[in-house]
């Protein structure tokens, strides 16, 4: 220490003190001691003065005087000190460097100058010295200092060990590039600076990891296969017993650990990858082979987990699909709760939204799988009425599941995984091959003979779509109660589609819905459709080119024909992109005048009818539900509408395997309609005139389907069931027949409302007998949710933790209660949380914190005590 530190030190110690004593054991600073002259200061030489004289000058000095008492002998015993009245009275100073910086970093234990002289190269560098005076606290053990110093060079977040591991672990990836034996920058430090066995007795303590020759890859191998064995019901499979750490308070702490780093939004990619590194040189999918997904429901260590729980569901639905739709809503609740399949991550990450793509695909397919059992004998209506009222209260669900299905498998195809390859191949065989020709057949009885659909196109109860204008629009403005009233037409937007649209507005706050069904024009084509919603008193075919549909003699064909058709109305037409790139100001003087408002959007048709675009149908179906709901948001939001209509021109079939021959009709066009007048021929319907009927078609006239006038109607042929005349510009995607799919049109009625029933809530949670004292590293915590979820009370998941004030103390648990029952026991869930080892003061306060996982909300704040000594007594 040169003498101008010297002098800094010392009058930094009489800026608090009148008497300091230094001990220099060495005299290292005999000649400084002389040299020093400062002001008011008293130096005395206690070794060659006499005590007794001493003490009598100290106490007639005034008050003021400050004395600095120097000696080259070591402190005298209590017993021996003549001056220790003083020195109580004054404090001890130490001018050697390790000295220096106890007294810098603020450190009260005298005796760690030893420990800061052992690690005097560490804190050579003023750089690392000044880091590691962030994070000292005056009471810190050389066990403290030493992790402090290591989290210093390896730059380590925080100065805990689950941050010194989190920095190693990380330095394993880069960009998803995985080597289990890179090394992190700063670990050759800690050889260098003596703090390597320090970092592995830290270790051993901290998750019990003691090894003879320790390395970072195998303590990652240990903690991650302890972290598996924690989440298992059962045995952990022989092949990876030995890397299990046996230690339980030490094996919880693992637990915690890697549950917080693949929770950690900035890290868990990293996770992600080195997990399935180690899983592949575990050869872990060898290992669970023997496992069901009920022993591994609590597993979140490895992705593979997640795979193996999914081929288990996957073959229990195949072998029987009725008892295992039950388990398999179940399980994918709680994995969704979990890491591999969460729903907030699946954006950003391909895996997880793949994984949580193949339990949406199990899920849709065992309720499809579980709607052909129920109607393992077919179908059968007694009427029209029937037959429609059953396909709007269950059968399109055949359609709505095929969907969803096949929507999730795309996604799962894409990482070029075969889970659900044998799924889906059960799925087309069941839906093409079983319900689509078993509807066909039941609904045909329906159409055909003399008192048939066919000839009479009405429905008690049910609107046809040529008086859709007249029935709702023209009849809801006549009641003067509404201004405006908004029509969103959405191409070949069939029922399952709008039921689905219903139950998405339902969820959002003032919004109320109902759902009916028109029964559609048939052929059920767009030209027709789009006319038949128009305001008009006629319609009419006008034979050309294109055959267009007149309305009261005005064309239909474009968006500017239709504008003019409404005009005369009081009304606009308008497209969606257009009128949503006006903006709020400029969308409502565009409908400022108008008392009927239509909105056409284009998105199935666009993408399905044509054969290169075909197989996006279902993606395409996806999109327009999102497209609507912000439609339907920009309407109601910015151009004050209380009453909006969502209908469509027509439904569509769709498949997703290819077509054979047998899916082709047999008829031969050109050769059955030689006779005739053919006017237009496409894969799902042949418009003519004097087509007469036959037997392999279904066949009529639009004056009788469709309301045109009969001297310029057309006669029509459609394909029976869901066969198609030819395949020219695609197949799988088809509309213009008569099947339920095609002709049983949507009629969605949005309104806004300030009713307390139209308003949204989430369930409440409630914890159920809480213990306040835990005495085991587990402890389980039961919840209910404390009403049914509907379509306006909302799902709602919670996080739940242990906390010493805000820090975490245990792994966070992610619950989702989303039970619609009515018994209460069903509506119960519990949660195990694993604290982590540590020293807890059974007097202290510790809390059980609950908290909505999307706002962040705190929903409760439970105090408790933590006892581990009562389960050590056992």
């Amino acid at each position: 220490m040169t003498t101008s530190k010297l002098l800094q030190s010392l009058l930094a110690q009489f800026s608090q003190q009148r008497f300091v004593f230094w001990h220099d054991t060495d005299a290292s600073f005999a000649d400084a001691v002389t040299a020093i002259d400062l002001p008011d200061l008293r130096v005395v030489q206690i070794d060659s003065t006499p005590a007794l004289g001493l003490k009598r000058e100290i106490e007639q000095a005034p008050s003021s005087s400050k004395w600095l008492f120097y000696s080259q002998q070591e402190e005298p015993a209590p017993k021996d000190d003549w001056l220790l009245d003083v020195r109580l009275r004054g404090k001890a100073f130490h001018a050697d460097e390790a000295s220096s910086q106890l007294e810098e970093l603020g450190l009260q234990t005298i005796s760690l100058r030893a420990h800061l002289k052992l690690r005097a190269s560490f804190l050579r560098a003023k750089d690392r010295f000044e880091r590691l005076k962030k994070s000292v606290l005056p009471g810190d053990t050389e066990v403290d200092l030493d992790r402090k110093m290591i989290a210093v060079l390896l730059r380590a977040d925080q100065p805990d060990m689950a941050s010194i591991l989190l920095k190693l672990f990380l330095a394993m990836e880069s960009n998803g590039d995985v080597d289990l034996k890179r090394e992190a920058k700063g670990w050759s430090d800690l050889e260098s600076h003596g703090l390597l066995l320090a970092f592995w007795s830290l270790v051993r303590e901290e998750f019990g990891y003691n090894e003879a020759q320790p390395a970072l890859r195998d303590l990652l191998f240990r903690l991650l296969v302890t972290d598996l064995a924690h989440g298992l019901a059962g045995d952990l499979p022989a092949q990876l017993q030995h890397f299990r750490i046996n230690d339980r308070a030490k094996a919880a702490t693992a637990s915690v650990f890697l549950a917080q780093w693949r929770t950690n939004i900035t890290h868990y990619s990293s996770y992600d990858s080195i997990s399935a590194a180690v899983a592949n040189e575990l050869k872990l999918a060898t290992c669970l082979s023997g496992l069901s997904a009920e022993a591994m429901l609590d597993a979140m260590t490895f992705a593979e987990v997640e795979r193996w729980i999914i081929k288990d569901l996957r073959d229990r639905i195949l072998n029987n699909p009725a008892t295992s739709i039950a388990v398999v809503r179940s399980i994918f609740e709680r994995r969704r709760d979990g890491h591999w399949v969460n729903t907030k991550l699946a954006a950003n990450s391909q895996e997880t939204q793949a994984l949580l793509c193949c339990y949406q695909a199990l899920e849709a397919a065992g309720d499809f799988l579980n709607l052909c059992a129920q109607y393992a004998e077919g179908f059968s209506f007694d009427s029209p009425s029937t037959a429609i009222e059953a396909y709007q209260t269950i059968l399109f669900q055949f359609d709505q599941r095929y969907r969803h299905f096949h929507r999730a498998a795309e996604v799962v195809d894409m990482m070029g995984w075969q889970l659900l390859q044998l799924l889906r191949e059960r799925i087309e065989e069941a839906y093409t091959g079983w319900f689509v020709p078993q509807l066909g057949l039941a609904w045909s009885t329906l159409l055909e003979g003399e008192r048939g659909l066919l000839k009479q196109w009405q429905v008690p109860g049910i609107v046809n779509q040529q008086n859709f204008f007249k029935n709702e629009v023209r009849a809801l403005l006549n009641q003067k109660t509404v201004k405006r009233v908004f029509v969103v037409i959405s191409d070949a937007f069939r029922y399952e589609c709008a039921e689905e649209l219903s139950r998405q507005i339902l969820s959002r706050n003032k919004y109320k819905t109902s759902l009916d069904v028109m029964l559609g024009v048939l052929p059920s084509y767009t030209t027709l459709g789009m006319a038949a919603l128009l305001p008009h008193e006629t319609l009419a075919y006008k034979e050309g080119s294109n055959l267009c549909v007149l309305a009261d003699g005005k064309s239909t064909a474009s968006l500017e024909d239709r504008n003019a058709i409404l005009a005369k109305h009081g009304g606009v037409a308008l497209n969606w992109e257009d009128m949503v790139a006006l903006g709020k100001d400029k969308a409502r003087e565009t409908v400022r005048d108008a008392s009927v408002v239509y909105i056409y959007h284009d998105r199935i048709d666009l993408l399905g009818d044509k054969a290169s675009s075909e197989r996006k149908t279902f993606e395409a179906v996806e999109d327009t539900l999102k497209e609507l709901n912000d439609l339907l948001g920009f309407i109601t939001g910015n151009l004050n509408a209380a009453t909006i209509f969502v209908t469509a021109d027509h439904g569509f079939l769709y498949q997703e395997s290819a077509l054979d021959s047998a899916d082709r009709s047999t008829l031969d066009i050109k050769d059955e309609t030689k006779n005739a007048v053919l006017l237009k021929s496409k894969k799902r319907y042949v418009l003519g005139k004097g087509l007469g009927t036959n037997g392999k078609v279904w066949s009529g006239t639009t004056a009788v389907t469709a309301g045109t006038e009969a001297s310029a109607s057309v006669d029509f042929w459609v394909p029976k069931g869901a066969t198609r005349f030819h395949f020219a510009g695609g197949a799988r995607f088809v509309h213009g027949s008569a099947m339920p799919q095609e002709v049983l049109v949507p009629l969605l009625t949005v309104k806004l409302s300030e009713s307390d029933k139209a308003r949204i809530s989430q369930v409440n949670v409630a914890p159920l007998m809480v213990s306040h004292k835990v005495v085991s590293n587990i402890v389980r915590f039961e919840f209910i949710q404390t009403e049914a979820v509907s379509s306006k009370v909302l799902a709602r998941a919670i996080s739940i933790a242990l906390q010493d004030e805000s820090t975490p103390i245990s792994n966070t648990q992610t619950v989702s209660f989303e039970s619609t029952s009515v018994n209460m026991d069903e509506r119960k869930k519990s949660v195990m949380l694993t604290l982590q080892a540590g020293s807890y003061d059974p007097k202290k306060d510790y809390y059980l914190v609950v908290r909505d996982v999307d706002s962040k909300i705190e929903l409760h704040r439970i105090s408790l005590k933590i006892d581990l000594a009562l389960a050590n007594d056992f």
